[in-house]
């Protein structure tokens, strides 16, 4: 289940949503505002109407302006710079209308002065453009006044003033705006990025080969991830008590409650799943509140144990096997002259005989320990595999005497090829062909082995198989014969099939054994198509 990371940009619209709201609120009582001084009968002293029906006009107009764009704020919010630069220079429009219709004005300038601070706020790259308009909206009606003739009164220090404070606030907000926006941004990102990396371990959790529980005070289930749900049975996503999904679970943790120590021995906490050992954590010290519960697979240890084992094994194997190589080939070499001497009667012959082929043989089981410890990288190619099969069938065929038995190339009706390493695999075939004719034919009749090449069914990968009409293997063997050291034969090394196995994953492939319907054994090798391996070397740099 994949986890879809979120962008980490906000549009303009979403930062600035309450803000355009209260902005277009504020023009509303702004609003309310002109068509009070306009159209009430107890207007305070300093308010005068010079022109009426010019005043209620243009604040009613304003008003209903106003509401609509109060209305749809949720809309015009993906067109912002324009909306914010209409709507202001309808402020200006309808304040310059009601300052002509009004004597004594000082209160429209002012509350003008706010719709200039919050566009400004909004749009700071607008700031002083927004401040002309607005300085030029004041000064019309003030012109206007001065040359409507003699007697009016001279405003011109306060407009003045209120000029200069347009310029002062359009300055301050934007700079103000500019951080803010800025600081709104880095929010928004850092919200995101936060968002994102808990979702990331949410993922990385779940992806754990560990089990994880988080249970509460009450053996409440509050988190569990899919690790945890196999190893305690798989219960139905609505049983979170632990109680009821692992009892045995619920036991150790009320001990270790109780207690402050866990039992370390392993335990299957439900039917058909392996053994765990759990570990108990507290989120808080002193706090059990909520407890955090990790469960280790044995299983997992126990192959990591074994790999290491192995792994110290090969070392020690190789290491010993180096040193007995020399003794060995002075007693072959011994034996060998012993051999021409022709004072030899039949029975010291014989002896001689049994010295050599026991030298072979443990040469073969040091040779096996030497090529293990010092497998080589693979180094893989596109071979057709067609011609390489009729080619390793020949080359069989005259490096060794067959007699009565048959080895034969089935190959594929049209061009076949796959990505391997052609020595490793050469080593791996001939390996397996040995085994079929030593061990594939049924008593008192000679060994018929096919090597086959082939596509798998539904236009599959590239299979190469080594088949023989013998007895087969049993069940119970062939689920151990790829293990290390482990062979039915007394005189066999048991390395032979598990260096086969080693070699062809190295070269991308992978080696199984297949009952051949009617008798008989099949060993399968499944190739890499030609151009698949590099794909995939290929695709991680392109992405």
């Amino acid at each position: 289940m994949g986890t879809q990371l979120l962008d980490t940009t906000a549009s303009p619209g979403d930062i600035t949503r309450r803000e355009l709201y209260f902005f277009n609120l504020y023009r509303c009582l702004e609003a309310v505002v002109y068509v009070g001084l306009v159209f009430s009968p107890f207007a305070v002293d300093w308010v005068h109407v010079s022109r009426p029906l010019l005043g209620q006009i243009a604040s009613s107009t304003y008003l209903v302006v106003a509401i609509a764009l109060l209305i749809g704020t949720e809309r015009l919010r993906s067109r912002l710079g324009g909306t914010i630069s209409t709507s202001l220079l309808i402020d200006i429009v309808a304040a310059s209308l009601v300052l002509i219709a009004l004597t004594g004005h000082s209160l429209v300038p002012m509350m003008l002065l706010v719709n200039v601070g919050i566009a400004a706020l909004l749009l700071p790259h607008r700031a002083y453009v927004f401040a002309t308009a607005a300085a030029l909206g004041v000064a019309v009606p003030y012109a206007y006044e001065l040359l409507s003739g003699p007697g009016r009164e001279n405003n011109s220090l306060e407009t003045a003033a209120v000029v200069v404070a347009y310029f002062i606030v359009a300055a301050l907000l934007r700079y103000l705006g500019g951080h803010m926006r800025a600081a709104e941004d880095l929010a928004a990102r850092r919200g995101v990025d936060l968002l994102n990396l808990e979702q990331i371990n949410d993922l990385i959790i779940q992806r754990m080969k560990t089990g994880v529980l988080l249970v509460d005070r009450a053996n409440h289930i509050l988190r569990i991830n899919e690790s945890a749900w196999h190893l305690i049975g798989n219960p139905p996503p609505n049983q979170r008590e632990l109680g009821s999904a692992a009892p045995e679970l619920s036991r150790r943790l009320y001990h270790w409650r109780h207690t402050g120590k866990s039992e370390q021995t392993a335990v299957a906490l439900a039917h058909d799943v392996p053994e765990v050992i759990p570990r108990f954590t507290r989120l808080a010290p002193n706090d059990d509140t909520n407890v955090l519960i990790f469960l280790d697979d044995t299983s997992l240890l126990s192959r990591r144990a074994e790999e290491l084992t192995l792994s110290s094994l090969g070392r020690l194997s190789a290491s010993i096997a180096h040193e007995i190589r020399n003794p060995l080939a002075a007693i072959r070499y011994s034996a060998q002259l012993l051999a021409e001497s022709p004072e030899l009667n039949a029975e010291d012959k014989r002896l001689v005989d049994i010295i050599n082929n026991h030298c072979t043989r443990a040469n073969d089981v040091v040779e096996n320990i030497l090529q293990l410890s010092r497998r080589e990288r693979s180094r893989p190619e596109t071979i057709d595999l067609n011609a390489w099969v009729l080619a390793f069938v020949e080359d069989y065929k005259q490096s060794n005497d067959l007699g009565q038995d048959q080895l034969r190339a089935v190959t594929h009706n049209r061009t076949l090829e796959a990505m391997v390493d052609p020595q490793h695999l050469q080593q791996v075939v001939w390996n397996l062909v040995q085994n079929a004719l030593r061990y594939g034919r049924q008593p008192n009749q000679p060994a018929r082995v096919s090597v086959v090449a082939r596509l798998a069914v539904d236009k599959g990968p590239p299979l190469l198989e080594v088949i023989d009409r013998g007895p087969g293997i049993p069940p119970k063997v062939a689920a151990q014969i790829f293990e290390p050291f482990y062979t039915t034969h007394e005189y066999g090394t048991g390395l032979g099939l598990y260096l086969a196995k080693q070699m062809s994953e190295a070269s991308q492939a992978s080696l199984e054994y297949v009952p051949v319907a009617g008798g008989g054994a099949c060993f399968r090798i499944t190739l890499t198509p030609a151009g698949a391996l590099l794909a995939s070397r290929i695709a991680p740099q392109s992405a």
